[in-house]
């Protein structure tokens, strides 16, 4: 399969997969014939899936299906393969999207992100820790960028277990947004970072769905904490004794390896300098506390706390006074015109006190947690050649049976994320046409904006009135608000209700319900719960137990300023659509990737591919969309070299090699070919191919042209053969006439087997072989050296650094270090070796530095940069034994020593020779003999595999 000839190591270019696109499908779907077809699209998506091809690009798109099982397509080898390869020299993959976006970050030190979105189970948050694991291996090295590294990667198993949790979907769906910006530093290391994270869903601490669980830490901690740890937290093993543990009544799940999962989040914890873990794990054990709290009503109808055991384990584990927290959990306190009324609450106002004290408490941990996790990965220094990589891993469009606050929110993201998505595009082909020197064709497109306003509008929109519910006096309710809502925005032809639908709809509407129609489809809500959860109040008297906490997270996560603010605090669904505001302007102002991530079934099994569920996904992730805008112009656009490069066989005048312009060559080539003028253009860099059937004509007749040239070869083949046969004929006859005159001579066989020349010369030779080169000893000294050479050409050393020898006859000893090889040109035989190890493959211009010899001198002319000011001065550079010493004129400026040169990095434009310093820091050097220069160092310093180079970048 293709898939295997990939992991064997052999390049697959979008061209050459087109010739089995009939069993495999096409690798970008701008190459579907049928392209507003959805039915062809799918059909593409299922053969390249039943082939464990599961990425297919979108133009520079990527469209990923999760597998469900393990595919040997993110080893190393295959790391290296993409690594600073042109997007599409490769088969698409998610390798392809990151170093695409990391070339361009070094190249035109442009910030870039990239935007992984799909529904939960698509595979979102595996292709966010591979893009970092690819980065972790491919970006250059060092100590303490070993350190970030390690602490980017390990960020992940604590947010999952912190913001992750089973769903009927996935097994570890993260139920928080999460945006990650990774910094880089001038040589394109990656040297710090910070997480932006959206919408928890606090719900979930306090219930969930049948077949669902709450977040992954309860259970880990109790399925992997030690004894002496669970009895100073008050806990057991068993998740069953808690009530915010058995509401999804799947408590355990054979899939999730709990115990150990909280190993790896522990380890973790330590990576990123976590030193206060206890008092974090007395937090959460404080939730699971805190749903064990029970009521029961007193005569007069009041609430009064019925587990006193779990109020001492609370005030201990929150280090908060006990008494007190027991009556917070059952009054509220108000303040009224500058007095403080305290009334009592009843058995429902008591039950949603403790749960919004656990979902306060645990969301605002789990906020503390990501600035905790930022401060280790805060990059300390402030430099100016910084560059970002943002990677969004978000909630993709959801559509349940029952949608509430929490989907309506993901869904308004999504809108956002859908709208922002087609006005990239847009610009990005614009921009490109425009480049080329194209005319922009325009595109009909859907723009959501109606649906955005619909929902975010002020005065007018949905969170406006929800807002305005809230806050309004009186009896606001859930139903009020649908009420309001079907007053305000009744005449929205992306709006209906129960009481706006005509008969035929209103079946299917509740009258709790209200409909939208989103760029993906309809979505019903419930409002059930919207007031609620858009307040997402804590009442007065147990935040100032809070407040009053020893804990030193909880006295973090409670501010005292909030006592006193007289200002309202925003609601949730304001607090939503401001941090949405933030994130649109940050993914603006940076250059945008895009995967889009799909699930084949929701069985979570390998190799079923549900086509109901794709053309679902299909539909909400705006994939048919995007391709239409995609395909408006032209289908397929390639640089003129790399066209010319591919199809220049089909042309006698471009055949074998063409000398003129790129631009001639395919102009030339294109008219043979007999392109009509409506099929391409010809830009300024670029051909533009408008048909996918003309770019499949050309690549058949590539191929047809392919096997015409193997036949030849074979025919030149089979002639070699032949004639070889013939010469061996030839030398046999040859020899068997020399060998009868010989026979006739009256010579012994075994001597005439032995030495095919004449005998005699040969023992005169043996004779004379310590004397002078002589008529007498010529003949033996020249076959001594036939028999020396020809042994040695047997066995020969496996590499030229490889310094043993076969020990040469006496009269040969001047050959023995090498034949003809002198002193001088042996070092610098091993220098262009070591050169070799370092740059090949690796470095732009080592090919060209391969004829030119080293100069036999260790004074090298450079240019010093001045760090702080970056100001260029004119240096040398002196190489010795135990140092690298800058030198002005005749003054030593800085010695190196080697035992702290911890590596050197190359970067291509200008080229520079950076040598860190633990005790002085990195010292920057331009050197027009970049190659020579850092082998010399490398081989002196013996540091040779401490060589960075990155290709491209």
């Amino acid at each position: 399969s293709l898939q295997s000839k990939e992991a064997n190591g052999i390049r697959l270019t979008m061209e050459s997969a087109l010739t089995a696109r009939d069993r495999v499908g096409v690798q970008d779907f701008v190459l579907l014939e049928n392209f507003t077809s959805e039915a062809a699209f799918i059909e593409n998506l299922r053969k390249r899936f039943k082939e464990n091809l599961i990425y297919t690009y979108i133009g520079s798109v990527l469209v990923s299906v999760n597998p469900y099982k393990e595919l040997e397509i993110y080893t190393k080898q295959n790391m290296e393969r993409y690594r600073g390869v042109s997007f599409y020299e490769v088969s698409p993959h998610l390798y392809a999207i990151a170093d695409n976006s990391y070339r361009s970050l070094r190249t035109e030190r442009k910030d870039q992100c990239i935007l992984i979105s799909g529904e939960s189970g698509a595979g979102k948050t595996e292709a966010t820790k591979k893009i970092l694991q690819y980065y972790a291996v491919t970006c250059p090295a060092s100590q303490q960028v070993e350190t970030v590294k390690d602490r980017l990667l390990q960020s992940n198993p604590v947010l999952e277990a912190f913001g992750n949790a089973k769903t009927l979907r996935n097994d570890n769906s993260s139920r928080f947004g999460k945006y990650m910006d990774v910094q880089f530093d001038y040589r394109g290391a990656p040297v710090g970072g910070h997480i932006l994270n959206y919408l928890l869903e606090k719900s979930r601490v306090v219930h969930q769905n049948h077949g669902e669980r709450n977040f992954h830490i309860f259970y880990q901690l109790l399925e992997g904490g030690e004894e002496d740890l669970l009895r100073r937290l008050g806990l057991e093993k068993n998740p069953q004794q808690y009530h915010y543990l058995v509401k999804g009544h799947c408590a355990r799940v054979s899939s999730i390896n709990d115990k150990n999962e909280w190993k790896i989040m522990r380890r973790a914890l330590s990576v990123i300098s976590f030193n206060d873990s206890e008092d974090l794990l007395s937090i959460v054990a404080s939730v699971l506390h805190l749903g064990n709290v029970q009521f029961a009503a007193d005569e007069q109808g009041n609430a009064q706390v019925t587990t006193e055991n779990q109020i001492k384990y609370l005030a201990r584990l929150l280090a908060v006074d006990g008494s007190v927290l027991r009556d917070a959990l059952i009054h509220k306190k108000i303040i009224a015109k500058g007095e403080e009324l305290v009334s009592p609450l009843n058995l429902e106002q008591a039950a949603y006190a403790r749960d919004a004290l656990a979902k306060a408490i645990y969301g605002r941990t789990f906020s503390w947690l990501v600035n905790k996790v930022n401060k280790s990965l805060a990059y300390k220094a402030s430099d100016p050649l910084t560059t970002v990589l943002g990677l969004l891993d978000i909630y993709g469009f959801e559509v349940f049976q029952h949608n509430s606050f929490e989907q309506f929110c993901i869904n308004y993201c999504n809108e956002k994320l859908q709208q922002l998505f087609i006005e990239l595009t847009l610009k990005s082909e614009q921009e490109e046409y425009e480049s080329e020197g194209i005319a922009w064709e325009p595109v009909q497109y859907f723009n959501n904006k109606i649906i955005c306003d619909l929902v975010e509008e002020k005065f007018k929109g949905i969170i406006s009135i929800l807002d305005e519910e809230c806050l309004r006096p009186g009896d606001a309710t859930d139903m009020t608000f649908l009420e309001k809502l079907e007053e305000t925005v009744k005449n929205h032809p992306h709006f209906l209700t129960h009481k706006l639908a005509d008969q035929k709809t209103r079946k299917s509407l509740g009258r709790e319900e209200f409909r939208l129609s989103h760029y993906a489809g309809d979505v019903t809500y419930s409002v059930a719960g919207f007031l609620d959860k858009n307040n997402d109040l804590l009442f007065r008297n147990l935040k100032e137990t809070m407040c009053n906490s020893e804990n030193p997270i909880i006295n973090q996560c409670f501010d005292r300023t909030e006592l006193t603010d007289k200002k309202r605090p925003e609601t949730a669904a304001t607090q939503f659509k401001n941090s949405l505001s933030k994130l649109m302007e940050i993914l603006m102002s940076k250059e945008p990737s895009y995967i889009r991530c799909m699930k084949p079934n929701d069985a979570k099994q390998a190799d079923r591919f549900d086509e109901v569920l794709i053309r679902h996904q299909v539909k909400y992730l705006g994939l048919m969309e995007n391709l239409r805008v995609r395909r408006a112009g032209f289908a397929y656009r390639r640089k003129y070299e790399v066209f010319l490069q591919r199809y220049k066989s089909l042309c006698p005048e471009t055949w074998p090699t063409w000398d003129g312009r790129p631009y001639d060559g395919v102009a030339v080539l294109v008219k043979h070919l007999g392109y009509k003028p409506e099929e391409y253009k010809m830009g300024r860099t670029k051909i533009f191919i408008r048909f996918p059937k003309t770019l499949f004509a050309t690549e058949d007749a590539l191929e047809v042209r392919k096997q015409s040239l193997g036949e030849a070869l074979t025919l030149a083949v089979d002639f070699c053969l032949k004639s070889t046969k013939m010469q061996a004929t030839w030398r046999g006859f040859y020899r068997r006439k020399k060998f009868l005159t010989m026979k006739r001579s009256g010579m012994r066989d075994t001597e005439r087997e032995m030495f095919p020349q004449q005998l005699p010369q040969f023992i005169k030779g043996f004779i004379y072989r310590n004397h002078p080169r002589c008529p007498e000893n010529e003949y033996f000294l020249d076959y001594i050296r036939f028999s020396f050479l020809m042994n040695l050409k047997r066995n020969l050393p496996k590499n030229v650094l490889d310094k043993s020898w076969p020990t040469p006859p006496p009269s040969l000893c001047e050959v023995g270090m090498r034949p003809g090889v002198t002193l001088l040109l042996s070092l610098q035989l091993e220098q262009k070796v070591i050169a070799s190890e370092i740059f090949k493959g690796k470095k732009d211009n080592y090919p060209q530095s391969v004829p030119r010899l080293f100069i036999n001198t260790r004074l090298v002319p450079v240019v010093k940069y001045d760090r702080r000011g970056y100001k260029a001065r004119a240096r040398q550079l002196l190489l010795t034994q135990s140092s690298a010493i800058v030198v002005e004129e005749s003054r030593i400026k800085q010695r190196i020593n080697y035992s702290n040169l911890t590596g050197g990095n190359v970067t291509p434009k200008p080229r520079f020779l950076k040598h860190g310093l633990s005790y002085q820091g990195d010292v920057v050097l331009q050197s027009d003999h970049v190659i020579e220069t850092l082998t010399k160092t490398a081989i002196l310093a013996n540091k040779i595999n401490n060589v960075n180079i990155n290709q491209g970048r």
